[in-house]
């Protein structure tokens, strides 16, 4: 395409009060308690020098480290960000949720069949039940835990940016150590499943999440959510958990937030440094705004880095934009095409099992790809 044939373009959002016609909003259950943060995520692994080795580089705090369990932590004063267990596999055991006080957990027991867990499961004390989702994804939502001081922090430089029209840094230099990105804390988690609605329904009514924007399909159905913690007047991140409909039941990613921008870029030195993978980055991302870098774990599994993300109030609208490859980012390098499902004799089969077993359509199939297959960058 030529430069006088490029429009760049920005797909439009629209909110749900004045959505256009064939749009369909998404479903919301009332809910049966209300999510206050992401406390941690938990894992099985085969390696856990390896995973402490990442771990470490990534810029987590390692809280305790035994032959069976490795417990890492952040900067901020919650106890655990990630917990990972000895185990014969590599994967992702499921996330941990910390629960409003008045939410009744006697009631998930109830009726979602909950079981309550034992206090040697607990890292930080408290108490807690365990859950599946739909995909038979272990759900842990807890109560009371304790809270840790936070460790130290170098001053963040942001304040101190100069811009063309602003210039608040005189007589001084911006000189950030060459060290890991000291995670402060887990932001969020993504998760894909074949039955959207479904997966997305059952953790809006479970955890009382908010969709802060949803994409759908070519025929308007939503495909993709991202959900923020109801925290009332207190702002809260533009996404906690991503759902989003796909071909397999599977982590994503998880997302975890560093101090300011030459945190990024530092941490992204010493990722390099030390022979980690990388995977995409750095850039900006549309729906949330956060400026990201992603990497890989020794097994393969995607964290990110990010940092000046949007927040939003309880009372801020849903809004709704179609599913498009190139609104993962704003800017930066294209989204490398394994974010995209293999076009390969391996998806081949695993689509065919998939229509066999009425898991899914191939109307559905052929929306999915609609949405991603198309350009993501046109003017390029």
């Amino acid at each position: 395409m030529s430069a006088q044939q490029a429009v760049l373009r920005q797909p439009e959002s629209y909110p749900e009060s004045r959505l256009p016609a064939g749009i369909q909003p998404l479903m919301r259950p009332a809910a049966l308690g209300r999510a206050t943060e992401l406390a941690f995520l938990r894992w099985e692994k085969r390696d856990l020098v390896a995973t402490e080795r990442f771990w470490r580089d990534f810029g987590f705090h390692i809280a305790a480290a035994t032959p069976q369990r490795l417990v890492a932590r952040g900067t901020g004063t919650v106890p655990c960000i990630a917990i990972a267990s000895a185990g014969p596999a590599d994967r992702f055991v499921g996330p941990a949720f910390l629960m409003s006080e008045d939410t009744d957990l006697q009631r998930y027991v109830q009726e979602l069949g909950a079981r309550w867990l034992l206090p040697a499961e607990l890292p930080a004390g408290g108490r807690g039940i365990e859950l599946s989702d739909p995909s038979g994804r272990s759900v842990w939502l807890l109560q009371r835990q304790a809270r840790v001081e936070p460790l130290p922090l170098r001053p963040s430089v942001t304040a101190t940016t100069n811009t063309a029209d602003h210039t608040p840094r005189v007589n001084r230099t911006v000189r950030t150590p060459i060290e890991a990105a000291r995670v402060v804390r887990l932001g969020h988690v993504v998760l894909q499943t074949l039955d959207f609605a479904g997966m997305a329904g059952w953790y809006l009514r479970v955890l009382g999440l908010i969709p802060t924007d949803v994409q759908y399909l070519p025929d308007g159905s939503p495909n993709l959510a991202f959900c923020r913690l109801d925290l009332g007047a207190q702002p809260a991140d533009h996404h906690t958990l991503v759902i989003v409909g796909g071909i397999e039941e599977k982590y994503e990613h998880s997302a975890y937030e560093v101090l300011d921008l030459d945190a990024l870029g530092q941490g992204q030195q010493v990722l390099r440094a030390q022979g980690h993978r990388h995977m995409w980055g750095i850039g900006r991302h549309l729906l949330g705004s956060q400026l990201f870098d992603y990497w890989y774990d020794p097994e393969g599994f995607e964290y990110e880095h990010y940092t000046d993300g949007d927040v939003f109030t309880a009372d801020a609208e849903t809004a709704y934009s179609p599913l498009d490859f190139g609104g993962i980012w704003a800017w930066g390098a294209d989204a490398p095409a394994s974010m995209k499902p293999q076009k390969n004799l391996r998806t081949l089969l695993r689509l065919l099992g998939l229509i066999r077993r009425k898991a899914i359509t191939p109307q559905r199939l052929k929306l999915l790809s609609a949405a991603l297959d198309a350009p993501a960058r046109p003017w390029l």
